[in-house]
């Protein structure tokens, strides 16, 4: 029996994607699977195909920026399955494309509610279940390549995607002594429809677009390239695989795109070079030998 037979795992925005990639992997390996979508539709056709699959699952219509319906997906996960071993985060929106200038404060807000918020709420749901019945389990956080590095004119998708990694991995050293296993999948792009969140936009989170003016055409142009950026992307079907091969052996970091490495590396090089800077300048001699206080 593998390690996953058996067990249950949530998973937020799984009616397609990456989400429904990583519950078709995870079914394969005889978990049980329990979807909350914000799409009814989608999520009745993800359902269809799964239980074809022969995987025990059910779905249910949710909005991760409420907290009470986190509440009642994971009733509905223990009513059906008893207990909940794994909680994958991974509804997320893209905001769209913009300047800082373009990006106003209530995209900001959609953005950070879904992309951050939702991540907390099913966290702060979900974990404490695991926790109950002392079996151990594990947290999943999707969050993206621009979680590594900084995406041009997408600030609050990659602010909250950084943040993902940033609670990961705070999470990990937190939940490492109640043996639940926490990972953070970072992917470049892939073929999905995250570019086409828009479609799902909580009517609280609408405002007038205004066509025709030189703002609109530029985001067009944008939204252009983005397509056809993700066209060219990663086969969504192998990032579930992806999940699963790197939760076997524990990694922390799931990248699905090793060709961003030196990307990366740049960035930390970049990081390290200002610290030799700081450790150069007599200013700050005196802290250059202290201890290091609150990390480990």
């Amino acid at each position: 029996m593998g390690q996953f037979t058996g067990k249950t795992v949530v998973i937020s925005g799984g009616a397609e994607g990456i989400g429904l990639s990583i519950a078709c992997a995870l079914g394969k390996q005889g978990m049980n699977v329990v979807l909350g979508d914000i799409d009814p539709v989608q999520l009745e056709q993800a359902l269809n195909r799964l239980k074809a699959d022969g995987v025990r699952a059910i779905g249910v219509a949710m909005d991760v920026t409420s907290i009470s319906l986190w509440q009642h997906l994971a009733e509905q996960a223990i009513k059906q399955f008893g207990k909940i071993h794994m909680l994958v985060n991974n509804a997320g929106v893209g905001g769209g494309t913009g300047s800082i200038e373009q990006t106003d404060t209530l995209d900001w807000r959609w953005v950070l509610d879904v992309n951050l918020m939702g991540v907390l709420y099913g966290t702060q749901t979900i974990v404490p279940l695991i926790k109950k019945h002392g079996e151990g389990g594990w947290l999943i956080n999707v969050a993206s390549m621009a979680g590594m590095v900084g995406v041009p004119y997408a600030g609050a998708y990659t602010a909250t995607k950084t943040a993902v990694v940033g609670m990961s991995e705070a999470w990990y050293a937190e939940l490492k002594p109640h043996n639940i296993k926490v990972s953070v999948l970072c992917p470049a792009f892939v073929k999905t429809r995250i570019n086409l969140s828009e479609r799902n936009r909580q009517p609280g989170y609408q405002h007038v677009e205004h066509e025709g003016d030189v703002d609109s055409v530029k985001n067009e142009a944008l939204a252009a390239h983005m397509q056809n950026v993700i066209n060219n992307g990663l086969a969504v079907d192998i990032v579930g695989e992806r999940v699963v091969e790197a939760l076997q052996v524990g990694e922390l970091y799931i990248f699905t795109h090793p060709n961003y490495r030196p990307v990366v590396q740049q960035r930390y090089k970049a990081i390290d070079d200002a610290f030799e800077r700081a450790a150069a300048s007599p200013l700050l001699a005196h802290v250059l030998n202290e201890d290091i206080v609150g990390f480990s």
